[in-house]
């Protein structure tokens, strides 16, 4: 086979040619010559991750019908009337679920998210996520049949991050306040429903919205807002009639706004409101002065709030490894300071990553984090004393993922991620399970905070908010 001498000389020239027009292309074409320049500080990082679109917060009302006002009974906020997650009003509530008990009463779909109910006067109101109209919606729903009453809403756009809104509002006679997922302040007369007054934090403190949108609970305390807005400010409040705000607390080090809400304490006859923030936990009085700083206490996500008993000692706890702290807080010639009493590991003690522990007949309950070696996602009791000493503990059996739980009638209900809700008896001594039924079919992180008033329980898992009797 005679072999083409001229084609074969030519392929080291062809060759040697393509690579030749290969460098000079590398050389003088430009891939980014249709990009522009970043300058650093235009994503305005570090000013709360602002953006440029406009968010007219509460700017649309829709009334759909009235209701009567036959209930009285009041669940006004996050961790009930006294901030401890205790339902105090002696209505007796079922043992068990035999017969029809625990039956849905009725139910709503909603946007994703982790948002519980505050319930005032039979009315249930809730701060959902509406995926259709991108917007943070307030729902007004009647307790007894969950016709929804009225909605206000407002346009802003959010990214579904592990769901979406994850606030309780604050309820009383005369007002309402939320707090939306990019940290929009709402208030509005209870009774009307108007807007009273708006705070954008994110622009106007140059706050940063925390990791999973915002989880603080806002705080009404006699006629006044408190926030904790981080970036420019630490804390403020604002009057709930005017919109004027009283004071604003200094925030030096930049402390940011955590997942954890306020709460209000008195100590030694001193008002003042405890905060745990992303930098530090901090006491502030009710006229905006800082009393104590524990800088002690810092770690990134902190979602449980602080738990304050009468003797001064203050129970703080986080997720992802942060474990927990007591401390001491004392007062002398009107100074205040805290001692560090334990600090330790979820493996080690009573430690809580989503749900705030509650105090109850001198001892904590809590659910362990998944981290919390043999305890993991067990009910657990401690003595505040010793914290480290697990008096009980659920069982194997009996482990409860995030979900939340409330104190009630002598019992715990306690809802598991999966939609399951448990009754357990209320004793220092040992754990005792009653009873559990599946409330929602297939469900899935059923986080949000309980709610109960005359009789009825609200809760939710991700997607879908239900009612129940528990009445007995």
């Amino acid at each position: 086979m005679k072999r083409n001498n001229k084609l074969f000389k030519a392929i080291p020239v062809v060759t040697a040619l393509f690579f030749a027009l290969m460098l000079t292309w590398y050389l003088f074409y430009s891939p980014t010559k249709n990009f522009s320049q970043t300058v650093p500080g235009l994503d305005e990082r570090g000013k709360g991750n602002l953006l440029s679109e406009i968010i007219n917060i509460g700017e649309f009302f829709e009334r759909f019908k009235n209701s009567d006002t036959s209930l009285s009974d009041s669940w006004p906020r996050f961790r009930g009337p006294d901030y401890d997650n205790i339902y105090k009003t002696g209505n007796a509530l079922i043992n068990d679920f035999s017969g029809n008990r625990g039956e849905i009463l009725w139910q709503h779909q909603l946007g994703e998210g982790h948002a519980g109910s505050a319930i005032f006067d039979g009315k249930v109101y809730l701060l959902n996520y509406d995926e259709e109209k991108r917007a943070d919606m307030l729902h007004c729903y009647y307790l007894r049949t969950g016709d929804e009453l009225w909605r206000r809403w407002y346009k802003v756009n959010i990214k579904r991050n592990h769901g979406m809104s994850r606030t309780v509002p604050a309820v009383t006679d005369d007002f309402i306040l939320t707090m939306g997922p990019r940290c929009h302040v709402m208030c509005l007369a209870r009774e009307s429903g108007d807007l009273l007054w708006s705070i954008d934090i994110e622009k106007e403190y140059e706050s940063e919205t925390p990791l999973w949108y915002t989880g603080q609970c806002p705080l009404i305390d006699n006629g006044i807002a408190i926030l904790a807005t981080g970036g420019k400010a630490l804390m403020i409040a604002v009057d709930c009639a005017t919109g004027e705000k009283l004071w604003e607390v200094p925030n030096p080090d930049n402390w940011k706004m955590s997942h954890s809400s306020v709460l209000p304490y008195t100590f030694n006859g001193k008002k003042m409101y405890l905060y745990a923030a992303v930098g530090g936990a901090v006491g502030i009085s009710e006229n905006g002065r800082v009393l104590w700083t524990l800088p002690e206490w810092n770690t990134n996500v902190i979602a449980p709030s602080p738990v304050a008993m009468p003797d001064g000692k203050i129970f703080f706890s986080a997720g992802y490894g942060a474990g927990s702290m007591m401390v001491q807080l004392e007062e002398q010639n009107g100074k205040f300071s805290t001692k560090i009493l334990s600090q330790y590991k979820p493996r080690d003690g009573l430690a809580t990553e989503q749900q705030s522990a509650i105090f109850w007949q001198g001892h904590l309950f809590g659910i362990m984090p998944k981290d919390g070696g043999a305890w993991r996602n067990q009910l657990v009791c401690v003595h505040p004393d010793n914290p480290t000493n697990i008096i009980w503990a659920s069982d194997k059996e009996h482990r409860f993922g995030l979900g939340p739980f409330i104190w009630a009638d002598g019992k715990f209900y306690l809802l598991n991620d999966d939609g399951t809700l448990h009754i357990i008896k209320a004793d220092t001594r040992g754990y005792q399970h009653l009873d559990s039924k599946v409330i929602i079919e297939n469900g899935h992180d059923a986080w949000a905070p309980l709610a109960i008033a005359d009789g009825y329980m609200v809760l939710r898992d991700a997607d879908k908010m239900v009612c129940i009797n528990i009445g007995n």
